[in-house]
């Protein structure tokens, strides 16, 4: 896309105010009448050619827009849209800046949107799933230490009991499996509770994604009311090319009787 957009439309604009000025304007005077009927018919030809161009621009709009809703289908992103930034005048001046910097150049390319990597859905539960799994091995790695630690100090107590040793060394060792076994328990709640906020993770992943299927679907449906109702004004300018035609033959048939006219008119 060398020039802005919709710049061929407006050069077929000004083709129709040419072609006006060169095949009708060819009298020194004209009549109320045929004033009157030469800007009805550059009108006619003006108002399809902008109604065309208004819905060409609609159904690239309605295109690129399904194309960014399928991806978002697909990796059940869920979009949100701000209506107020339509009428933000300084966002529409820098898309306008935008829109000379890159394609008023013939050696730019329209940007295009890098998909994302694949595996949608699955793969984004898989990481957040063995991100999990992964702190749960460790977990599992540290209690199964200290559970080592503490049978050994069980077993050096079952020995010291034997032993009837009742010195100081006792109670320090007594107090250290104090601590171990205080230091298992609350291993064992942090366990549990990561297990318990893993299983909640997913569930609400899960709601978000059934939210965002809604929301889409949802989309989808104003989407093809909005293709329907297209479809409705774009077959309506039938009408006005009908128009345009008979406006050309009516022309002609002027440009005739005026040939005929002439032949009777008397000579100065």
């Amino acid at each position: 896309l060398a020039e802005p957009v919709g710049g061929l439309r407006l050069k077929t604009v000004d083709s129709c105010f040419q072609d006006l000025k060169e095949s009708r304007l060819v009298e020194e005077t004209f009549t109320i009448d045929e004033v009157s009927e030469v800007l009805s018919g550059l009108q006619a030809v003006v108002h399809s050619e902008v109604e065309s161009e208004l819905i060409n621009t609609a159904y690239t709009n309605v295109s690129l827009l399904r194309q960014l809703f399928s991806q978002a289908e697909k990796w059940y992103l869920k979009l949100q849209t701000d209506i107020s930034e339509l009428e933000n005048r300084e966002l529409l001046e820098q898309i306008a800046e935008f829109e000379k910097a890159e394609f008023t150049s013939s050696n730019k390319k329209p940007p295009q949107l890098v998909p994302l990597n694949e595996g949608g859905t699955t793969e984004l539960l898989n990481k957040e799933m063995s991100r999990l799994q992964e702190e749960n091995e460790k977990l599992k790695s540290r209690l199964k230490t200290i559970e080592s630690q503490a049978t050994n100090a069980l077993d050096e107590k079952s020995k010291l009991e034997r032993l009837d040793q009742g010195n100081q060394k006792d109670f320090i060792k007594a107090q250290d499996l104090s601590d171990l076994e205080n230091t298992v328990a609350a291993l064992k709640s942090e366990f549990q509770k990561t297990l318990d906020d893993k299983t909640e993770n997913q569930k609400s992943l899960e709601e978000n994604l059934a939210t965002a299927k809604h929301d889409l679907l949802r989309v989808q449906e104003q989407l093809r009311m909005a293709e329907k109702e297209l479809e409705k004004k774009f077959q309506q300018t039938a009408a006005s090319r009908n128009m345009k035609e008979i406006l050309t033959k009516k022309n002609d048939q002027i440009k005739d009787l005026r040939k005929r006219l002439a032949k009777y008119e008397p000579e100065d």
